[in-house]
């Protein structure tokens, strides 16, 4: 347990009175890049008098909640460079609830105190029950269909926020702002989008209050924070002189891009590093197609052959020339972006990938690919389709991912596929021979893929002719080959 009296001189410790705070964000979904990220900008402002406090939520595993609150919701941020590291202690954490332990009644209820302003999230992709293809709600999620059957026991996180939006409603209060901070395009589109639709099959009203009162702020989220091992935990305990199970750790860059859109007020961020706008889509998709989608090239690539981690890809030649060259040459032209020098930003993102004190790994980023593949490379693939220009880096990511998810690695080891769409992946690889037939079977998931990809024969020759090409000669030389061909 963190013990804020043995720690170094050199940790910053909270320099504010916390009991001052008040509690007046709820975040739902108190993982590790939350912490590094909004949680260290709301800290920041604390130390200049702000009072908006957060209360966390976990809705599935009550590990981190229970260790939060045993060191007074209090946890240690480390950011780390290749020659450097500072730590700080984040104390803007009010309250902590597990959905499960505590209960859905303790999360709405915590929701629909008069105080609360802003209902933000970091619970991935997943967690809309939306199709990616679309950004519309799934009806036929699990999740979504027992919330239609039982609105006040939600268990998906529409359904959530959506029942204290009632309750809110309901008691005269004033609405919160949704403040989604996953990593999707138009983010607080499809947040409400999901939630009116949800509305509208529950209760036609509701939704027409939510469509004239609520607000849907979007933002663009960019900080790389890699998971927490075994050993970094080790390295921390020994710096810090107690051990820190809700700890992170983040290289030093931080951008926070957010839609000026709210309901009943918001902290002033903009103090803290964070840069409010009218239209934050020109930045989601600089950072979702640039960034993000060349992190996914690197990922199932990188992991087919044999690296660990981000910075290990950097020094194959191959994948970091192919890297450089998907955002600049087939990621930079799709994008609405003005004012922006896209070389510098590739360059800078090529710099920070090189980090190798962050150990961000490959496998850490190739999780819920099924979810990540529309915004990341698919989008952009069609405005090549569209514009008759070479998408061949696109198809290639593509052709890792669907290598990726056979299941064994090019040494011929098993791969634990993490996916919301795990079973039907595996029954279509299963059911599929290799090269076009396993092509066309995962092109034919039309959540992921929508109609039009699988219908196009170039698409499919393309992705076959690079699958073909990742079995028998492995990731390595076919980036090369493929780089050398453009």
């Amino acid at each position: 347990m963190l013990e804020i009296d043995r720690l170094p001189a050199d940790v910053q410790r909270p320099r504010y009175d916390r009991r001052k705070l008040k509690t007046r964000m709820v975040h739902i979904g108190f993982g590790a890049f939350h912490r590094a990220h909004q949680a260290l900008c709301s800290d920041k402002l604390a130390e200049q008098g702000s009072d908006w406090g957060y209360c966390e939520v976990n809705l599935n595993s009550g590990e981190l909640i229970q260790a939060l609150r045993q060191q007074d919701h209090l946890y240690s941020l480390t950011e780390m460079a290749d020659d450097s590291l500072t730590t700080r202690i984040i104390g803007v954490v009010t309250s902590a609830l597990h959905g499960k332990g505590d209960g859905i009644e303790a999360v709405i209820a915590a929701m629909s105190q008069p105080d609360v302003a802003i209902v933000s999230m970091t619970v991935t992709e997943k967690g809309y029950c939306h199709h990616p293809a679309s950004g519309d709600l799934n009806p036929d999620h699990p999740d979504i269909v027992h919330d239609l059957a039982h609105p006040d026991a939600p268990r998906s996180l529409p359904g959530l926020i959506l029942a204290a939006i009632r309750r809110r409603r309901d008691a005269g209060l004033p609405p919160f702002s949704v403040m989604s901070c996953d990593n999707m395009p138009e983010n607080g589109h499809v947040t409400r989008n999901v939630i009116v639709q949800l509305a509208q099959r529950q209760d036609s009203a509701l939704a027409d209050y939510i469509q004239q009162h609520v607000t849907f702020p979007s933002t663009m989220v960019d900080r790389i924070v890699p998971a927490m091992t075994d050993a970094a935990f080790a390295r921390l305990a020994e710096r810090l002189g107690s051990s820190d199970p809700v700890a992170v750790e983040a290289e030093p860059f931080f951008q926070w891009v957010i839609e000026d859109n709210f309901a009943s007020g918001r902290p002033a961020w903009e103090e803290a590093g964070a840069e409010l706008v009218q239209d934050v889509l020109p930045f989601e998709e600089m950072k979702l197609r640039m960034l993000n989608g060349s992190h996914s090239f690197l990922a199932y690539l990188g992991f087919l052959a044999g690296y660990e981690h981000i910075s290990d890809c950097m020094a194959d030649a191959s994948l970091r020339t192919a890297a450089r060259r998907l955002m600049l040459e087939q990621q930079a032209p799709t994008l609405r972006t003005q004012g922006v020098d896209l070389t510098a930003y590739a360059d800078s993102l090529i710099a920070r990938y090189e980090n190798r004190a962050i150990k961000h790994r490959t496998y850490q980023i190739a999780t819920d690919g099924t979810q990540k593949l529309p915004q990341r490379l698919l989008d952009s693939v069609r405005w090549h389709l569209n514009n008759g220009s070479n998408c061949d880096l696109l198809l290639l990511g593509v052709a890792g991912w669907m290598r990726y998810v056979g299941g064994v690695d090019e040494q011929g080891a098993p791969i634990e596929i993490r996916d919301p769409l795990k079973a039907e992946l595996a029954e279509r690889v299963a059911a599929s021979a290799e090269g076009e037939a396993r092509v066309k079977a995962l092109l034919g998931m039309k959540a992921v893929f929508g109609e039009d990809l699988a219908q196009n024969t170039a698409v499919v020759a393309t992705l076959t002719r690079f699958w073909l090409q990742l079995r028998e000669h492995g990731a390595r030389a076919t980036v090369a080959q493929v780089v050398a061909s453009l």
